[in-house]
């Protein structure tokens, strides 16, 4: 009995070893080959789920620290020079992050080109319909349905599944010949991502893939489908995939440790 006692407490060891796992009530966490797998169960951790905007560019971590927050990633994206948001962000049931607000991005001759594949990039929203909360990733520009209105979301892009629409968003540009001429967001690379998905109605489902294992779209696709998630979408990444839960946190800028200063979040309280 003690040998075997002994023996399951070594396997035990070596799971822990081989998948860290880390679960809280409605958060789950785990890694494999690089890549973080958080799940958010429950219709509970719905009315705890909110997307914000700094005034300042911040990091992930003060972002953390400042919103007394369990669980927070990088979402939106943004203009490094201006400070100003490059995605639509609804907290509260009010926008906060505007991207007509940005003057550099109405100034740029591609973007203004390509002002109605920009602005309806897709989104992640949260919404009050009834007496439920209701996940939903779609193009900005979908309506909301009947009954329903959106509490909280963040724009990114571009959507990865059922489809991928990397030309539909603006991500990439191709000529006649139908080569790639332009490309945005590094998503024909391979990079380090923050992924979010829904399966069902009540799992949300966060990626985070980090540079011990970057992936261009086409392989987070792939993986999405693995898990057999209903839709998935992308925030910013690269240098901006950041992610901060217990004593986890995942910096993909070098330097001093500190992370890349940020402009949206997602946030858990």
């Amino acid at each position: 009995m003690k040998h075997l006692k002994k023996l399951l407490f070594v396997v035990f060891l070596m799971i822990a070893c081989v998948s860290p796992t880390f679960a809280r009530g409605d958060i789950s966490v785990t890694k494999d080959n690089g890549v973080y797998h958080v799940i958010l169960k429950g219709e509970r951790i719905k009315k705890k789920m909110k997307f914000v905007v700094s005034e300042d560019l911040i990091t992930n971590r003060e972002a953390h620290i400042r919103g007394r927050s369990e669980l927070t990633i990088n979402t939106g994206f943004f203009d490094p020079k201006n400070a100003k948001s490059i995605s639509y962000i609804v907290t509260d049931r009010m926008i906060s992050g505007d991207p007509m607000f940005n003057s550099a991005l109405l100034a740029n001759p591609f973007f203004r080109k390509n002002m109605n594949k920009i602005l309806n990039r897709t989104e992640f929203r949260i919404m009050e319909c009834g007496n439920k909360r209701e996940y939903a990733i779609v193009a900005h520009n979908a309506e909301v349905p009947f009954g329903c209105v959106v509490e909280t979301s963040a724009q990114g892009g571009p959507l990865i599944w059922p489809e991928l629409r990397l030309e539909e968003e603006g991500f990439i540009v191709k000529n006649a010949a139908g080569e790639v001429i332009r490309e945005s967001a590094h998503v024909l690379q391979k990079t380090s991502r923050t992924i979010i998905g829904i399966k069902g109605t009540d799992e949300c489902h966060i990626l985070i893939i980090t540079d011990e294992n970057p992936m261009d779209m086409y392989e987070v696709q792939q993986l999405c489908k693995d898990l057999q998630l209903d839709r998935a979408m992308a925030f910013d990444g690269g240098s901006s995939t950041s992610f901060n839960y217990k004593n986890i946190e995942v910096i993909s800028t070098k330097g001093d440790g500190a992370g890349r200063m940020l402009k949206s979040f997602m946030v858990i309280h």
